[in-house]
């Protein structure tokens, strides 16, 4: 049961609020009907005591402008103010925010001073099609829990994330060596295979691999089979396809590379990409762009709570064998449940997945 309303106000508290916001969250993907966040920001006028007047006028404002089923409270105490307006048209979201807008700067306008009223920013965001919007981070404003839940935990995590992959960087160097020879020697192209891939909050960055695929290969066939992957339209003429996670018998791959991917020797660049901070040791992994697109609602979580990984509860639990859907609830299921210990246990179990091979292509 959620804690009532602040009295004094009828603004719900910061906390409330955020839990409204993720109940709304879950409802839309349930019912694929948008809804708005509106932002309303000024940490001056809202947090001084000596403009407890402005405040009050504020939030009188916005209490009468908006209807009884839109839902209004803190959603930085003391510095923001968030409205969330529920059953909008699907196709008349951005029109709606706009007008909201206007409307609200021009009740304020019309109750404050011309200076008080220029203090105040405005943003809106349609969720959920706002979620990887790039100014201001979309996904960071409509699921705020995720930055701000468990800090001290994640700087232990991060710490861990550097001491680990500079260690493995150093003791696996000689690899990187013997490796790079390979490559060159059996196929023409540069060592390592560049790919942007969406990272934490929808941020984009540069992912490391060995190159294990012919040069100025055709990455449709990888798009195509994706995009049926996730939405569940696998050819059923082969049973085992369906649950295969990657594509089997991919002709773009070379014979080295084959081997590399087999035993995962083909990731050790992205130890590089945690020393960067673009990922983790252990956590989700991060989809290229075109997948993303193929997401539905839900499977967007994935990549909010935690950064994406080298390794995870899914590549030790049968790696490439399971489906989109069930990957994406055991990616779930981490972010909600992780601890500096589950990390320690998934990096030891890590070894045996990779010597057995199952599922990796």
């Amino acid at each position: 049961m959620l804690p009532r309303e602040n009295p004094s106000s009828g603004f719900l508290t910061e906390d409330v609020f955020i839990q409204r916001l993720q109940l709304e969250q879950r409802r839309t993907e349930r019912s694929r009907r948008p809804f708005i966040l509106m932002i309303l920001e000024s940490p001056d006028l809202l947090k001084s005591d000596e403009k407890q007047g402005v405040r009050q006028t504020v939030l009188t404002v916005l209490s009468t402008s908006i209807r009884d089923t839109d839902i209004r409270g803190w959603y930085r105490n003391g510095s923001a103010i968030g409205l969330i307006f529920t059953e909008v048209g699907e196709t008349e979201c951005r029109s709606i925010g706009d007008v909201l807008t206007k409307k609200i700067r021009g009740l304020l306008g019309g109750k404050l001073t011309p200076q008080q009223a220029a203090r105040f920013q405005f943003s809106f965001y349609v969720f959920p099609d706002d979620w990887d919007r790039e100014e201001a981070s979309g996904a960071v404003i409509l699921y705020p829990h995720s930055v701000r839940s468990r800090r001290p935990e994640q700087v232990i995590k991060r710490c861990i994330d550097i001491a680990g992959s500079f260690a493995a960087l150093v003791v696996a160097s000689p690899a990187f060596l013997v490796i790079a020879a390979l490559i060159k020697l059996t196929s023409k192209g540069p060592v390592f295979f560049k790919q942007e891939r969406v990272g934490k909050y929808a941020r984009k960055f540069t992912f490391l691999k060995f190159r294990s695929m012919f040069v100025n290969n055709d990455h449709d066939i990888h798009r195509e089979f994706v995009a049926k992957l996730i939405a569940g339209s696998i050819d059923t003429e082969c049973e085992q396809k369906q649950k295969v996670y990657k594509l089997t018998n991919d002709p773009r791959v070379t014979t080295v590379g084959r081997f590399l991917r087999r035993t995962s020797l083909d990731e050790l660049p992205q130890f590089l990409n945690v020393l960067l901070g673009d990922m983790s040791l252990v956590g989700p992994r991060p989809p290229i762009p075109y997948e993303v697109e193929s997401y539905d609602i839900w499977h967007r979580r994935r990549l909010l709570m935690v950064k994406p990984g080298i390794t995870g509860l899914w590549q030790v639990n049968g790696r490439s064998r399971t489906t989109f859907d069930e990957m994406v609830r055991l990616d779930l299921q981490y972010a909600k449940s992780w601890s500096i210990w589950m990390d320690l246990r998934i990096l030891l179990q890590t070894p045996r997945a990779m010597v057995a091979g199952d599922g990796a292509y």
